[in-house]
């Protein structure tokens, strides 16, 4: 019998943390907490604390967060800052509104996060920083690329956008580098109800810094020319609501992910995702990789059953930079995935009589092959 099986169902998702929802959204409203406001504060010093970092500076998305990091750290105009190739967008084109140079290093072929030794070779007298994005749910290997930063004088971001509470070597991603960003995009493993970000530090000088910026200079007395970057009162309210749930949420999704990897071994060419030492998994994606992806993803669409490409083309290879005159040999591991990749539903929620279903439905797509 034909299922429907989302990508993600946050109808389900809201609905299940109904009224308290309804509750704190009524009450910043009867409060006209529009923009920050207690409850935006609250969730600061909550996000920090579970962090286990000293400062949590809320902001409008994750994206501002990046930029607002690098104009913190003293990007100037013609420095160059390395990131991965595979990523989403908002990891380089930062980069480029604070005034840097993109600078792209290819990733791990087998858990396509940054390869530390390709940004060992990428370094010049230019080099500013590196952004480190834990993606799809795992930590990149941050040893090496702390070893590099150290070596060259070079500050390092975490881009935490996808990888809420995953750990290396035991410690918490985010509490790493010079500075770490999250989104709480509401499909993120944390989301908000709509836009919002933010980005945290142990460095007393970028959290002040960043928060007069994000904040136009400073309210009522304008020490620097800033930007307007602030959570909505809103958002703040449904994060904070969230909030004791993520660890909760994460274990489910591994649950799920454990589930995959289980039923999928041995079907077809399908590798699952791998997991390097000293790493753990989020899970906010679970990424497998088949050479008949295409057919696969048609065939799963025609099933009812939701999947996503992240990210159809790794970064060099799109226009928006072509000026860098990029080719695939570049690039090897990241040109070889991008073509391979196709995200399976995965969400806190997703029942297992619906990961069968997906699993039945790969397994009869090879068996019909």
């Amino acid at each position: 019998m034909k299922m429907r099986v989302p990508f993600n169902d946050l109808k389900l998702h809201h609905e299940l943390l109904q009224p308290a929802l309804r509750d704190s959204i009524e009450a910043a409203i009867s409060s006209s907490a529009f923009i920050r406001g207690p409850e935006v504060d609250a969730f600061e010093k909550e996000f920090a604390g579970l962090l286990g970092v000293k400062h949590c500076v809320s902001c409008a998305n994750g994206t501002d967060a990046l930029y607002i990091c690098m104009r913190g750290l003293g990007l100037q105009p013609g420095d160059e800052v390395i990131t991965t190739a595979h990523t989403w967008i908002a990891s380089s084109e930062t980069i480029t509104q604070a005034g840097g140079r993109v600078v792209f290093a290819d990733t791990d072929f087998t858990t396509f996060t940054i390869d530390p030794q390709d940004v060992a070779r990428k370094i010049t007298a230019r080099t500013k920083g590196i952004i480190a994005v834990h993606l799809y749910g795992q930590a990149c290997d941050l040893a090496p690329l702390l070893e590099l930063a150290r070596k060259h004088k070079l500050w390092l971001i975490e881009d935490c956008a996808q990888s809420h509470l995953a750990t290396y070597r035991g410690q918490m991603v985010g509490t790493f580098g010079d500075a770490a960003t999250f989104s709480f995009y509401p499909g993120k493993n944390l989301g908000a109800m709509g836009d919002a970000g933010a980005l945290v530090t142990n460095r007393d000088d970028l959290a002040e810094w960043s928060t007069l910026f994000a904040r136009h200079g400073g309210k009522g007395d304008h020490k620097i020319e800033g930007i307007n970057s602030r959570m909505d009162g809103i958002q703040g309210s449904v994060l904070r609501v969230k909030l004791p749930h993520l660890q909760r949420w994460t274990e489910a999704r591994r649950k799920a992910a454990a589930y995959y990897d289980a039923r999928l071994a041995g079907i077809g060419d399908i590798v699952t995702p791998a997991i390097a030492p000293g790493r753990d998994h989020v899970y906010h994606l679970y990424v497998i990789r088949t050479a008949r992806r295409d057919g696969l993803r048609q065939h799963l669409t025609a099933s009812g059953i939701e999947t996503v490409l992240n990210y159809p083309k790794a970064l060099p290879f799109y226009a928006a930079y072509a000026h860098l005159g990029h080719k695939p040999a570049d690039f090897p591991n990241a040109y070889a995935n991008q073509g391979t990749i196709l995200s399976l539903p995965i969400y806190p929620e997703i029942t297992e009589a619906q990961l069968d279903y997906v699993v039945r439905s790969v397994a009869q797509f090879f068996a019909q092959a």
